[in-house]
């Protein structure tokens, strides 16, 4: 009979198990994400002969190339599924050699109508385009705003109206290069999009940019007037003048857009780069099952970073913290990670005093030497008690925040585990504009735990009870189960890509290349424009 596996062989099969599931369940959920409306709708689009949203991005792309999609889960588990990636596909990748921003709506969901959380995704695609100066695609293909929905779409700060002032700031102050292909219909406000570009390409006979399609102009005029005629791309290359550029089909337009790209400066060339010192197939079987377990958190930056010039930076102080100086993909970079575990007399994943001074005496390093950094959080949050108060926890604490939210060189945020409390916040939470924000399926972000809202929110009561030799009463059990059974929702990694709380999930397993992509978008902005504090 085979010997049953040691206790390390068996951690390690149970981890990656755990892993594994977390990945798979992903996987589908995007899988199911990525057919858009269906195949029914899909096949209505090459009738149509037009591609869709995914076919379009595919062949803009430099073969080969990775799309890094943002903001894929955004709104899945709303509007009873009928949302998938809210109408539009955003994300990151390189045409023609230079990294880019692609912004495509997908009409195989309600005609690539306008839902609220398409407007949180447009915007996120437009700060990554400005903050990183690199350029930005609109591939559009709309019937404008989903009206039933229009008061979260149209009023407000962040409203589509912001989409437009974006526009102008990238086309007036910042110099990011603008592209707009229309590939559909492009109505009422929405025509301001790609007006508001560098150039505007069209689709004979499919394009149409208009305030108003021609039933609205037949209600408010009496005009009867086709589409073509009324919007078509002859009209807006021939007639009015708005539009630039005519394509035979959707190919066509594609090709255009590359030959576009060509004319634009090429980036600097990746430095020679090494591999980790060990293989990102391990990376499954670090993370145990049950999130509150230690692991050695250099057991995942060995898988990530190149194994030449990593240097641990004051490793004998605060080491629950672990600084390092480190390549990725060639690139210099500062790395900040969370140890986990017992680390006396010091617990791994916990901010001390020293720790957050510290980290922010690295943090200064890096910025001054004009190294970026990359924040691996596996945190629970800042030291409590009187000790930690009477060494100046908070004074300290605000030096970590400070010394981060000012540093002027990009920021990369991976959370893997924990991202609880203030301590999320100190290491370059999403609320502090990093450039990037990635998690794995296993992170957890939240104020807390659910055991501690428990213990915050009934501690007292349970307490009295007991002192009193009384049972607890089912109302308060419910209420507690209850309690728990949120967080476990709330803290799950699906549900905060959902609400945009940060811009990808990941398989552990690709962490090295859709870091290093990341990391060269933001190397694009030179560091002069980040030291004039621009404000968006």
């Amino acid at each position: 009979m085979p010997s049953e596996p040691s206790g390390d062989a068996a951690q390690a099969v149970a981890r990656v198990a755990h892993m594994r599931l977390l990945v798979e369940t992903m996987r589908r959920l995007e899988a199911r994400l990525r057919e858009g409306g269906g195949a029914d709708r899909i096949e209505k689009q090459h009738r149509a002969g037009k591609l869709t949203a995914r076919e379009r991005i595919a062949a803009l792309l430099d073969p080969g190339a990775r799309f890094l999609e943002i903001g894929l889960l955004i709104a899945y588990d709303q509007y009873d599924g009928h949302a998938p990636a809210a109408g539009v596909v955003t994300g990151i990748g390189k045409i023609e050699g230079r990294p880019a921003v692609i912004v495509a709506n997908d009409a195989t969901v309600k005609a690539g109508a306008w839902w609220p959380e398409t407007i949180t995704k447009i915007l996120r695609a437009q700060e990554i385009a400005m903050r990183n100066r690199v350029p930005i695609v609109y591939l559009v293909d709309s019937a404008g705003v989903n009206l039933p929905y229009q008061d979260g779409i149209f009023p407000g700060q962040y409203g589509a109206g912001r989409i437009f002032f974006y526009n102008s700031l990238m086309r007036r102050k910042l110099r990011v290069p603008q592209i707009a292909a229309v590939m559909g219909p492009c109505i009422a406000g929405g025509a301001y999009l790609p007006a508001l570009s560098d150039v505007i390409f069209m689709v004979e006979h499919t394009s149409f940019m208009g305030l108003g399609g021609p039933n609205l102009v037949k209600g408010a005029t009496g005009q009867s007037i086709d589409q073509e005629s009324l919007g078509g791309a002859h009209l807006h290359n021939a007639t009015s003048g708005v539009a630039h550029y005519v394509a035979k089909n959707d190919a066509d337009c594609l090709d255009m857009i590359r030959a576009r790209f060509r004319q634009l400066p090429m980036p600097p060339s990746r430095p020679p780069a090494t591999e980790p010192a060990e293989s990102a197939e391990g990376l499954y079987a670090v993370l145990p099952p049950d999130h509150r377990l230690p692991y050695q958190i250099e057991d995942v930056l060995s898988r990530i970073f190149d194994r030449e010039d990593f240097l641990e930076f004051q490793s004998e102080f605060a080491p629950e913290m672990l600084c390092a100086n480190a390549r990725l993909h060639g690139y210099p970079v500062a790395v900040i990670a969370n140890r986990r575990g017992f680390l006396k007399p010091r617990i791994g994943g916990i901010i001390y005093t020293e720790t957050a001074r510290k980290v922010a005496y690295f943090v200064e390093l890096a910025d001054r030497a004009g190294t970026p950094i990359v924040y691996i959080q596996d945190v629970s949050g800042f030291m409590v008690g009187l000790e930690s108060e009477s060494e100046g926890i908070i004074r300290a604490g605000a030096e970590m925040v400070e010394t981060m939210s000012c540093a002027s060189v990009p920021r990369i945020l991976l959370v893997i585990n924990h991202a609880s409390g203030a301590g999320y916040y100190a290491m370059g939470g999403q609320g502090f504009d990093p450039n990037f924000t990635f998690s794995w399926p296993s992170a957890r972000i939240g104020v807390m735990e659910g055991d501690s809202a428990v213990q915050a929110l009934y501690s007292a009561e349970l307490a009295k009870l007991k002192k009193n030799g009384a049972a607890t009463p089912p109302e308060l059990t419910e209420a507690i189960e209850r309690t728990r059974a949120d967080y476990e929702r709330w803290l799950d990694a699906k549900y905060a890509a959902a609400r945009g709380h940060c811009d990808a999930l990941i398989d552990p397993l690709e962490t090295r290349e859709v870091l290093a992509l990341a990391l060269e978008v933001a190397l694009n902005r030179p560091r002069a424009v980040a030291l004039a504090l621009e404000t968006l």
